[in-house]
């Protein structure tokens, strides 16, 4: 939802930052492995329970993510191998600062183990958002959308990190929020995939001879020339 409405802000407002980080040599990729790097200590400090130098780190992990495409258009540098990488980060990004959250749980900071399961609740839907995501746009279809994107999940986490008593209650609605959003791109990709190639051809076939038609009809000329009589 966020990722759709502020992308272009965000990448207008990063771009001057793409410009200044080119002169330092650093590759898009660079940028991509230090989040992971961050990511991995965001999760070490969250599992030992240190949850507000566990919020300072996930937005550290947050900054590459954001910048590294600035500095890939500054430096000329996009390309399918860098947008695949970047994508495949992400998912472990999030993966491993989850796991942090689980492990938390599972140590007795929330006085119940059981309650680990709840991130891994929210990794799996989450999974199936992405997958859902992937195999549409395989199919030539689109799945974009929902009510809790990547972004949205990033920042609830970051809130609940903020404020621990309300940590648990977060986790919740992100987990019910995503099941729904689950749902909601399987629903859209369930109406586009409604129609068939081959249906979809013949309505645009027969769309275009329709207007054909309607065009031949508007711009007909007689085809009777009418007859001039004889001079007497």
């Amino acid at each position: 939802m966020f990722d759709g409405k502020f992308r272009a802000p965000i990448d207008k407002a990063v771009r001057p930052i793409g410009r200044v980080l080119r002169r330092t040599g650093l590759s898009p990729d660079h940028l991509t492995i230090l989040g992971i790097l961050v990511a991995i200590g965001a999760a070490v400090a969250i599992g030992a329970g240190q949850l507000l130098l566990g919020f300072g780190l996930v937005i550290l992990a947050a900054l590459p993510d954001l910048l590294d495409g600035a500095l890939a258009k500054a430096s000329n540098q996009v390309s399918q191998r860098g947008a695949f990488f970047d994508s495949v980060i992400d998912r472990v990004t999030d993966a491993v600062i989850f796991a942090g959250v689980a492990y938390y749980y599972a140590d007795g900071h929330g006085h119940d183990p059981r309650l680990a399961m709840v991130p891994f609740g929210i990794m799996a839907f989450s999974s199936v958002i992405s997958y859902e995501r992937a195999k549409a746009e395989s199919l030539g279809l689109e799945a974009k959308g929902g009510l809790m994107e990547r972004a949205e999940r990033i920042i609830l986490l970051l809130i609940g990190l903020l404020i621990p008593p309300i940590l648990l209650i977060v986790l919740w609605t992100m987990l019910a929020l995503t099941a729904v959003t689950a749902v909601q791109r399987f629903i859209k990709v369930w109406k586009q995939a409604g129609v068939t190639p081959r249906t979809a051809a013949k309505m645009e076939v027969r769309a275009l001879r329709r207007a054909t038609r309607r065009k031949a009809y508007t711009e007909r000329v007689p085809t009777r020339v009418p007859r001039r009589r004889p001079n007497p």
